[in-house]
């Protein structure tokens, strides 16, 4: 018996790992290859395309394609009908398979919905893309990432919310009380 779920009308293809746990709703498919880690959710109409790896705990809402070399590391959210790309220069009648782009989404990140993850581009830890935004480059850890094409407007807190660093660049999360410290370019937590 196995010890994931599967919707009725979703496709597994033999040779894909799905982790325990895990819950694949109605219509998605998931090729041969593909790896899914433990206590994911795969919304419905999802599509995981053979080399694309996914860690625990990944929420991935409905009307999402992963292609392959994307790779989201654990606890990533992935929101309704986001998009990853993986050619940069893409032509019908050329093929471009060996020029795939590798993506990568770390720990703990969000997409919100209808966003476009350019391929190519690494998704900092615990970073925030906002819905609808176009990424064409790489994002920080923690960055607060939104527009077309997404720019850093601020910085974000491990749980989410919005952090605002006073004079020295130092911020304190107003929800969890986690410390920061933040230039320019980059938020690390406090020690």
């Amino acid at each position: 018996m196995a010890s994931y779920f599967v919707h009725e009308s979703a496709y597994l293809d033999d040779g894909c790992t799905v982790g325990e746990g895990t819950k694949i709703w109605h219509y998605s498919h998931v090729q041969t290859g593909a790896v899914l880690g433990c206590k994911c959710i795969i919304g419905q109409n999802v599509y995981i395309a053979a080399s694309a790896i996914l860690g625990n705990n990944c929420k991935i809402q409905n009307n999402v394609s992963i292609y392959d070399d994307v790779e989201l590391e654990d606890e990533v959210f992935c929101g309704p009908s986001m998009v990853f790309t993986n050619v940069f220069n893409p032509r019908a009648f050329i093929e471009r398979k060996h020029e795939y782009r590798k993506t990568l989404l770390k720990r703990g990140c969000t997409i919100g919905a209808n966003a476009t993850i350019v391929c190519g581009s690494t998704i900092g830890e615990y970073a925030l893309v906002g819905a609808g935004s176009v990424v064409t480059k790489d994002v920080p850890a923690y960055a607060l990432v939104y527009g077309n094409p997404g720019r850093i407007r601020g910085w974000v807190c491990k749980c989410g919310v919005k952090l605002a660093p006073d004079q020295s660049g130092k911020a304190v999360c107003p929800e969890c009380a986690a410390r920061y410290n933040i230039s320019t370019d980059s938020c690390v937590p406090a020690n």
